[in-house]
């Protein structure tokens, strides 16, 4: 989304607070420690001034879709349930979208309308590692064909149809591998946040011949942005901080690199971000940025210095 199209409204990081002030936050400190991602830092007073205005326009946004569905329904003699809402979220590595996507969650499911908000990552279908392995994508993993497209739309058909027990695989961080037989159940939510690096991808061909996209499914899209320079340092940080928490546990797939050295540690993590995360930024995540409602810009600090909201 470019900021000076005339197609999009832009509001400052204090212009976008003053939103909130006719709304409730009902978080708490504990809320935020809880919610923050590691190394995405973010205290009461910046949840109140960025989420608590987005989640009362994504309420409006929910709102209005149920009233389109209520008058559609009666024009077209149909007495069928409302589907749930789906909101896309993505973005970078590093960048945020865990704590955004877990800070809406706890304040969407608040509002009377909207009890039953459940997230689900895209991280659950990916290939296995075998399989990625066997199809030579070891070193493109999070990259668009890395993913088992054919059951992340099945998914997305069934939660939209409003059929009970669509089910998600579940992906281990500590093990960095799918959870052979794991699956996160999903029934009839309200709303669905479904977050993950690739999701506004536009659309390409199926097997079927069709053309799809998983936006399609998609109510909202929001994209979280920062500058490169910033993203690779929270990239770096966040790496650093685990090798000193998760990768200590012998089960993670990271434990191999805990007795490494700090600076050849470093090298390690910045050679992946050049050969793997950046291209993937570069060649496919950021040109989506273009294809959301709304983007979270956010500075050196994760402090949103900007909203970008697409005109209705």
């Amino acid at each position: 989304m470019d900021a000076t199209s005339s197609h999009v409204q832009r509001f400052s990081h204090d212009q976008w607070a003053a939103l909130a002030k006719s709304t409730p936050l009902p978080l708490t400190h504990g809320d935020i420690r809880r919610l923050s991602a590691l190394g995405d830092p973010i205290d009461l007073h910046e949840a109140d001034a960025v989420y608590r205005p987005l989640s009362a326009l994504l309420q409006m946004y929910f709102d209005e879709v149920g009233r389109l569905h209520e008058t559609t329904s009666q024009f077209l003699g149909l007495s069928e349930q409302r589907t749930p809402f789906i909101i896309g979220i993505a973005g970078s590595v590093a960048v945020g979208k865990s704590t955004t996507s877990r800070l809406l969650q706890e304040l969407l499911r608040r509002w009377p309308a909207t009890p039953k908000v459940d997230l689900v990552t895209t991280d659950g279908f990916l290939y296995p590692n075998a399989e990625l392995e066997r199809r030579g994508l070891t070193f493109r993993k999070g990259f668009p064909e890395s993913y088992d497209r054919t059951t992340l739309f099945t998914f997305l058909k069934q939660v939209k149809s409003g059929i009970s027990g669509a089910r998600a695989p579940v992906y281990d961080h500590l093990t960095y591998d799918i959870v052979p037989g794991a699956y996160l159940e999903i029934n009839h939510p309200d709303i669905l946040i479904l977050e993950g690096l690739n999701v506004l991808q536009p659309p390409k061909m199926g097997s079927s011949g069709e053309l799809l996209a998983v936006s399609d499914f998609f109510d909202i899209g929001i994209y979280v942005d920062a500058d490169e320079a910033d993203i690779q340092r929270w990239y770096t940080e966040r790496i650093m901080k685990l090798r000193e928490t998760a990768f200590n546990q012998p089960e993670s797939y990271f434990h191999q690199f805990v007795f490494m050295p700090e600076d050849e540690m470093l090298k390690r993590t910045t050679d992946i971000w050049e050969s793997i995360n950046r291209p993937n930024l570069i060649e496919n995540i950021a040109p989506t940025r273009s294809r959301a409602d709304i983007v979270l810009r956010k500075g050196p600090d994760h402090t949103l210095t900007e909203v970008l909201v697409r005109k209705l």
